[in-house]
């Protein structure tokens, strides 16, 4: 793609993953993913709950989340009935598998493999009384604000 503006291109991108569920993480993921693609360096710093989505034990399970989602398009009540969330859920991973977005865990990998660094927040690790040996094996680092804004060094940075 030509750059047509007089802005350099961008060099290095460092995405804050905040949320747990589906519609949360993936929006981080295919950013980084397009990053790499485009051979731009990348960063993935999961806190708070998007931890979930590289924690071993939870990354499979991850929700779709339907109460008080106003892109849901349907009341809050009708999205806190059981069994909603888990419905939302199974129709948005049909939709993501039929344009070949992969689940979470392969999805991450991927994005791991073509360089992509991925680190968990110390702060939030500590919070939720986490070690290293929770988390899927792509986990590069547990780091503090402070060493991603080092990591993140000329990035430009995306809060999701």
């Amino acid at each position: 793609m030509e750059n047509t503006n007089n802005y350099s291109p961008i060099e290095k991108v460092s995405i804050i993953i905040s949320k747990g569920s589906l519609e949360g993480v993936y929006p981080g993921l295919i950013m980084a993913n397009g990053a790499r693609m485009a051979g731009i360096d990348a960063n993935l710093f999961f806190t708070f709950f998007g931890l979930e989505a590289i924690i071993e034990k939870k990354m499979d399970n991850l929700k779709v989340s339907t109460v008080g989602n106003p892109a849901m398009h349907m009341p809050t009540v009708i999205g806190s009935i059981p069994g909603m969330s888990a419905i939302a859920t199974s129709m948005m991973k049909k939709e993501m598998e039929k344009i070949d977005i992969p689940p979470v865990r392969e999805f991450i990998t991927m994005i791991h493999d073509a360089g992509c660094n991925i680190y968990a927040c110390k702060a939030t690790v500590d919070m939720f009384h986490l070690a290293k040996d929770n988390f899927c094996s792509d986990l590069d680092d547990i780091i503090s604000v402070g060493q991603f804004y080092e990591a993140s060094a000329g990035a430009n940075i995306i809060f999701t």
